[in-house]
C-alpha cells in the first residue's frame, strides 16, 4: 500500500493548505474564529478529514461549519492541485471539542483534589490500629537476667548428675 511515512506528511501539508486558504481566499462572513488544528487523510490518499476549533458560541460553530461547507468545492480543488495526485481526496470537516474536553478534565482533577484533600483531613487524626510498638523488643530488666542464670546453673547441675 502507501508509505505511512507518505501519508503523514501528505496530512500535514492538508493541513497547512487548508488554514492557509481559510486565512487568505475564504471571504465567507459566517466564518468565525477557525483554527485547524489537525488533518487525517487515509493510506489510499482519498479522503481527508480535517479537524478544527472556532471560537465562540454554538452559533459561530454552527456558522462556520457552514462556511466550510460551502467552501469545500475551492479547498478540495486547492488541496489536489498543491498535492500533486491523481485523484484528489475529498475533505470532511469535524468540530474538534478541545474546550469542552478540557473542561471535563479540568472537573475531574477538581474533584480529584477534593477528593484527595479528604484523605488527608481524615489520615491527619487517624492512628495505627493494635500497639504502638508491635514487636518484641530484646530490652530485659536486670530481675529477667538473674532468674534466667539461675535456671541456667540448676540445669546445668542436672546434667553433671
Amino acid at each position: 500500500m502507501t508509505d505511512p511515512a507518505k501519508v503523514r506528511r501528505h496530512a500535514e501539508r492538508v493541513r497547512e493548505l487548508v488554514a492557509s486558504v481559510v486565512r487568505t481566499q475564504i471571504k465567507d462572513p459566517r466564518l468565525g474564529m477557525i483554527t485547524i488544528t489537525d488533518a487525517r487523510i487515509t493510506a489510499d490518499l482519498r479522503e481527508a478529514t480535517v479537524f478544527y476549533t472556532v471560537l465562540g458560541d454554538a452559533a459561530a460553530q454552527a456558522g462556520t461549519a457552514a462556511a466550510l461547507e460551502s467552501a469545500k468545492g475551492l479547498l478540495r480543488s486547492t488541496v489536489g492541485k498543491a498535492l500533486g495526485l491523481r485523484h484528489s481526496p475529498s475533505l470532511a470537516f469535524v468540530l474538534d471539542d478541545v474546550s469542552e474536553q478540557v473542561k471535563h478534565i479540568d472537573e475531574l482533577l477538581a474533584s480529584a483534589r477534593s477528593a484527595d484533600a479528604e484523605v488527608q483531613r481524615l489520615a491527619a487524626g487517624a492512628h495505627y490500629a493494635g500497639d504502638p510498638q508491635p514487636y518484641k523488643l530484646e530490652d530485659e530488666s536486670d530481675d529477667d537476667l538473674e532468674a534466667d542464670v539461675a535456671d541456667d546453673e540448676v540445669a546445668v547441675g542436672q546434667d553433671r548428675r
